[in-house]
């Protein structure tokens, strides 16, 4: 079919499964993606002729910096301690788990909740910024 598009995100790993809420938020910014650097939309539009889209190619640009740079870049507090050893994990004949004791691996537990506080943040920068791209949808054109 002539004029088809598909879209591959690149930043998903093939073959590997994802929630749809974490396939819509790196659809999204695919789209945003090729936009810039396929359309290059900075070569054809004059993005200063007016307020409106000043304004919108500031945020179309400080989102796709942000999507390369600033989100990939996160650093998970986890990956800096060492894990307790697999044979710490415990699971009884019942099926319930019981994991290492805390006292025995501060630094890991800490860091583990530092994680989950990142995580959270983390979920509503990406939902932030979601919604910031929706908003200069209209100007995803050429």
């Amino acid at each position: 079919m002539s004029g088809m598009k598909y879209l591959k995100i690149h930043t998903l790993n093939k073959g590997q499964w994802y929630d749809r809420d974490t396939i819509l938020l790196h659809a999204a910014f695919q789209v945003l993606v090729d936009f810039i650097e396929q359309e290059k939309p900075d070569e054809i539009i004059d993005w200063q002729h007016e307020e409106l889209y000043r304004n919108a190619w500031n945020e179309i640009t400080q989102l796709y910096q942000w999507w390369k740079e600033a989100r990939p870049n996160r650093h998970d507090p986890v990956d800096d301690v060492a894990s307790p050893p697999d044979e710490e994990y415990v699971i009884s004949e019942a099926g319930v788990m019981s994991f290492p004791d805390r006292e025995k691996y501060p630094e890991y537990y800490a860091a583990l909740d530092k994680s989950r506080e990142l995580e959270d943040e983390w979920h509503e920068e990406d939902q932030r910024n979601l919604h910031r791209l929706i908003e200069v949808r209209p100007f995803l054109w050429t």
